[in-house]
């Protein structure tokens, strides 16, 4: 059940309000001035305050002021309530940080689709968004814009590749972002001696390329199917709209960025100082998670060998020992080629 903090000093419309909160399935607490507004909102965090401007002993501005600027309330959603209609007055709430203004006399049908608009904008923020556009396009959505899927078929532009033909190159300039329809893709960086690194792997409903747009640079990395796809292209303009026009998306958009870089340096400190072993059972690992979708049944890797050991960081004959070692410590088994992990707690922690 959801916690809402109401602070009105007017009995009649504090206590009216808060019935049809009540019956609409929501825990209030009501508070009769901005004062103690502030002290309920402190002692036990609500998941949205309905705020009051004109209140004697402190206003819905300085309450917002306080809420702002304590880390453990500063992110719930703040609406205001209140017959103050002049633009300034509008314009200074927003600037605080308020989410939404309703003016007075107001209809709780109003009321309460501001607050569930807001609660569901708030839940869907907190959620850790994996690289899927559906994350991306939900987010989009609530905030009142386009949704990213329906942007796409209207475009039209998806493509037909075959295996192991090559999407984009290191080097090219950044024009199009894609989503993958159908089949599977690695990203791979290259050194002098044309050993590949693998820098990531997407499968269907993940999109990849949107780093170098956000940058405004080429291509860090090649991207290469690793069997048949179908993938949607689109514009850089069609992507860079969308997110300037939503700020939320762009928010979710900066955390996916910190979060792929926290992810890249633990790929390299483990190509740097794990064993074999380790590097084979963070590939496999790592393939099963992307591929598996979460599911807790056994699940067919059917990856290849060179595909596998460029993940790992390794020599591909060093990667089919290994393979046959796992197998006989039945960590895995090995199918008709697919590698199925047996023992998915004792590859995460092997000994490195």
């Amino acid at each position: 059940m959801k916690t809402i903090l109401l602070i009105e000093d007017n009995i009649n419309i504090r206590e009216n309000l808060a019935e049809i909160l009540e019956l609409s399935g929501y825990k209030v607490m009501k508070a009769e001035g901005g004062k103690q507004g502030v002290a309920f909102a402190f002692e036990s965090t609500p998941d949205i305050i309905l705020c009051d401007i004109m209140m004697p002993d402190l206003d819905g501005y300085g309450v917002i002021h306080m809420i702002q600027n304590n880390p453990a309330t500063q992110n719930v959603p703040f609406i205001f309530l209140t017959a103050k209609t002049e633009r300034a007055d509008v314009r200074r709430g927003m600037e605080l940080g308020a989410d939404d203004y309703i003016t007075k006399p107001f209809n709780s049908t109003e009321v309460l689709k501001a607050i569930e608009s807001r609660l569901r904008k708030s839940d869907l923020l907190k959620k850790d968004v994996g690289h899927g556009i559906e994350g991306l396009s939900a987010i989009i959505s609530y905030s009142g814009g386009k949704n990213i899927l329906d942007a796409f078929a209207e475009e039209g532009h998806i493509n037909k590749f075959k295996k192991k033909q090559v999407i984009y190159s290191e080097g090219n300039h950044a024009v199009r972002l894609f989503y993958i329809d159908k089949g599977k893709v690695k990203t791979y960086r290259t050194n002098d001696d044309g050993k590949e690194l693998v820098t990531a792997i997407y499968h269907e409903g993940d999109f990849f390329g949107y780093v170098p747009i956000l940058e405004h640079t080429p291509y860090k990395d090649t991207a290469e199917t690793m069997e048949d796809c179908e993938i949607a292209v689109i514009p850089r303009d069609t992507f860079e709209d969308l997110l300037s026009k939503n700020p939320d998306a762009m928010k979710k958009i900066v955390e996916l960025l910190a979060k792929n870089v926290s992810e890249k340096e633990q790929q390299l400190l483990g190509l740097a100082y794990n064993s074999l072993r380790k590097k084979v059972a963070n590939a496999i690992i790592t393939v099963s998670e992307k591929y598996s979708n979460g599911s807790k049944q056994p699940f067919y890797i059917d990856i290849s060998r060179d595909n596998l050991a460029t993940i790992a960081g390794t020599a591909k004959e060093s990667l089919i020992r290994t393979l046959s070692d796992f197998k006989e410590e039945k960590l895995i088994d090995i199918v008709k080629g697919d590698i199925v992990v047996l023992d998915e707690k004792k590859l995460r922690n092997l000994v490195n």
